[in-house]
């Protein structure tokens, strides 16, 4: 090998790296971030390792909360749009599903808005979840014509950016509902295995049941989707279930942290959050731990709702200093970095749902430097993988 020849390719590979970054500057700067630069929300190429605690919980205050229930809260995957849950006077009846928008993740939740006669009947609408592309949304309803009291149900939209587009609900289907309640839908979709899972919380004692009784059991329960989309019958997750109420789930996007409201022993209150994990996605789930009092206190806390990047996790309480009933709370922790260990140095995140092509222009000690076609637009990027995190995890997303 030639003094020249090498020179030349290094040449060449400095230029390429060069055009690269100028895409991401130049081409589309507004859909480009430095991958430590707002992380928060984001749903980077990552590999989950160690978290720190978490943080004192905060409530959102009272432009989200009111003096009535707000509950059950759902975060999109941009960390822009909020749903809840509440039974505030101005909606169709019971409780109905709304939706508070910020500009970006750095800025303040605006008043929360009504979904529409689409989603929100005179019954309760409530306990929304979304596919991983933001298309469809999975929510709990008492709306007739399903198979008794409350129970799953989905609704799609062309543009998963527009929080006023769903059209009509269609039942999840007699796999997963039952003349017994169904509710806290939980989807996670597995990239390594193609599979598709609904987690979800089904009464087991006598009707009616309610979701602000600790002292009624319910089990988790998991339902896979078929190939046509219909999802199959629904078996209890034992690993989960405690016998006394396990309800509302949440689950990190690589599906090896879960997230649960339960009444189980060994809890500070009513109702608590606990947390449970698992090797990979073919293990079962450990024994969940309760996460302590700084989340947790004597009164309710209950259904969580994971950022993407699983550093914020919101929730519901009604201990003192909120502004009703039920309110909304926030609490963060932060992921544990290493030296050596900077997987994502640049990153794009594209519309959910648009299809790209992607050509990768080089390869150098671990580096990555390509480009994509999105939606008619050039995407540049620069993905690194310099080391791995101490515990070896290969999971990707």
């Amino acid at each position: 090998m030639s003094i020249r020849w090498m020179f030349t390719t290094q040449r060449r590979s400095i230029a390429l790296r060069a055009f690269a970054f100028m895409l991401i500057l130049v081409v589309t700067p507004d859909r480009f971030v430095l991958a430590e630069e707002h992380e928060h929300n984001r749903c980077l190429p990552r590999h989950f390792a160690q978290f720190s605690d978490w943080s004192e919980p905060v409530n959102l205050g009272p432009v989200v909360n009111s003096h009535f229930n707000d509950q059950h809260p759902a975060i999109s995957r941009d960390g822009l749009s909020l749903y809840i849950s509440s039974d505030r006077p101005g909606g169709f009846g019971d409780f109905d599903i709304y939706v508070s928008h910020r500009a970006s993740v750095n800025d303040e939740w605006g008043p929360p808005q009504n979904l529409g006669p689409i989603i929100n009947t005179e019954f309760e609408d409530s306990v929304p979840t979304f596919s991983a592309d933001g298309h469809r949304m999975y929510f709990e309803s008492g709306f007739p014509g399903g198979f008794g009291h409350n129970d799953i149900w989905v609704s799609f939209r062309e543009d998963a950016t527009d929080d006023f587009a769903w059209q009509t609900p269609t039942n999840l289907g007699s796999g997963v509902n039952t003349d017994k309640s169904e509710g806290g839908p939980t989807i996670f979709e597995d990239r390594h295995h193609g599979v598709t899972t609904l987690y979800f919380t089904r009464c087991l004692t006598e009707e009616p049941c309610g979701f602000g009784n600790p002292n009624e059991k319910w089990d988790i329960y998991a339902s896979v989707m078929n190939e046509d989309g219909t999802f199959g019958t629904a078996v209890p997750v034992p690993e989960l279930n405690s016998g006394y109420r396990d309800t509302r789930t949440a689950i990190r996007s690589d599906g090896l942290e879960l997230f649960l409201t339960s009444s189980r022993p060994g809890g500070f209150g009513g109702i608590d959050l606990w947390v449970s994990t698992r090797v990979s996605t073919d293990d079962p789930w450990i024994e969940p731990k309760n996460l302590g009092p700084i989340i947790n206190s004597t009164y309710k806390e209950g259904a969580p709702a994971l950022s993407c990047d699983a550093t914020t996790l919101y929730f519901y309480s009604d201990r003192p200093g909120g502004f009703g009933n039920n309110d909304l709370y926030v609490t963060t922790r932060h992921r544990l970095h290493h030296e050596d260990n900077d997987e994502a140095t640049f990153t794009t995140i594209d519309p959910p749902g648009a299809s790209s092509t992607t050509a990768h222009g080089i390869n150098a000690r671990g580096d990555i430097v390509g480009a994509s076609v999105s939606a008619g637009v050039v995407h540049g990027y620069l993905l690194s993988r310099r080391g791995r995190h101490e515990d070896g995890d290969d999971q990707g997303f």
